[in-house]
């Protein structure tokens, strides 16, 4: 039993696994360098995702397996999803697998080959690569991720739908043009009557399909406004909320009815068990909400117009939205 928060793993910050002299304390003191730090897995997973290299060697050299697995990965996976090359190098060198297979087909080596480091580890003989649809969902990703940056705010909501105009859009919402006096005064404090901002959306045409934004609420993403479910009739919507209490939260609408709510876009919680095609997609878009939503429904922007606040045409919804 753990007598206090200096002789385990408890009360270890986020940069408490990059302060080697922290962690070897805790080693010598008889932290159990083979058990589960609380909520987090086991310690060479956890500094494997955030810690130093110097960190996930001394942590290496004391576990019993270094490609123990936890939740159908080692530790070694954990560095590459995170894009962690150095911790990943010592990992390797301390003799874990690169290539040990895993994760519905993606070896952290494999992995690895769509990162921005590919020739972190040598291809041995046989092994399989990238498929040309995994190449170039690589290249779209780096694509969307330069295109539309990343919003510095939070409380946005937007919904990317395929195949369909902006009018086609603002048809099947049943809006009407917004007039452009009541837009300057919602620029200006959209919360200051929020009821009556949140009738109001930007819709642009973008390359694939239609964007709906909303810089300041959540009516393109909740379900209670029908948006999602009207502007996916035969086709697909992906949407999302930046909610500032608690996260981006995601939905998937297709052909009107809603699939998939309040899932987490551009988190990092992926299980072995998930389509080899979706694990993929998390990787890619890891901390990329935004883009991982336009990659969904298959959109191509060249450029982040559709997510400010110059959309092709600002539109009010009709009251009973």
């Amino acid at each position: 039993m753990v007598a206090n928060n200096e002789t385990g793993w408890s009360g270890i910050g986020w940069d408490g696994w990059t302060n080697l002299s922290l962690i070897r304390a805790r080693l010598d003191a008889g932290a159990d360098p083979n058990s589960e730090v609380f909520f987090l897995g086991r310690p060479l997973h956890v500094a494997a995702e955030r810690g130093s290299p110097e960190v996930v060697a001394e942590l290496a050299r004391r576990v019993d397996d270094v490609d123990a697995e936890h939740e159908g990965r080692t530790a070694l996976w954990e560095a590459v999803f995170n894009n962690r090359p150095g911790n990943a190098l010592a990992l390797v060198t301390a003799g874990a697998d690169p290539w040990r297979p895993m994760m519905n087909g993606w070896s952290p080596g494999r992995l690895s080959l769509a990162s921005p480091t590919p020739d972190l580890f040598p291809l041995p003989d046989g092994e399989v690569v990238l498929s040309a649809t995994e190449a170039a969902a690589v290249a779209e990703a780096r694509h969307l991720i330069t295109a539309l940056g990343r919003l510095e705010h939070d409380g946005f909501s937007l919904a990317c739908v395929a195949d369909i105009t902006a009018a086609e859009a603002a048809r099947r919402l049943e809006a009407v043009p917004a007039d452009d006096d009541e837009i300057e005064e919602i620029m200006d404090d959209p919360f200051s009557d929020f009821d009556d901002s949140l009738s109001v959306i930007g819709v642009t045409d973008v390359p694939g399909g239609c964007v709906v934004f909303q810089p300041w609420g959540y009516i393109a993403y909740t379900s209670g406004s029908g948006v999602a479910k009207r502007l996916s009739a035969g086709t697909v919507c992906y949407a999302m909320y930046a909610n500032p209490k608690s996260g981006n939260q995601g939905a998937v609408a297709r052909d009107g009815v809603i699939e998939e709510w309040d899932t987490h876009p551009g988190g990092g919680s992926v299980s072995p068990d998930e389509p080899a095609e979706e694990i993929l997609a998390t990787y890619l878009y890891h901390y990329q909400a935004v883009a991982y939503c336009f990659a969904g429904a298959g959109l191509r922007p060249t450029d982040a117009r559709s997510i400010t606040e110059q959309p092709d045409m600002w539109l009010r919804l009709p009251e009973r939205d």
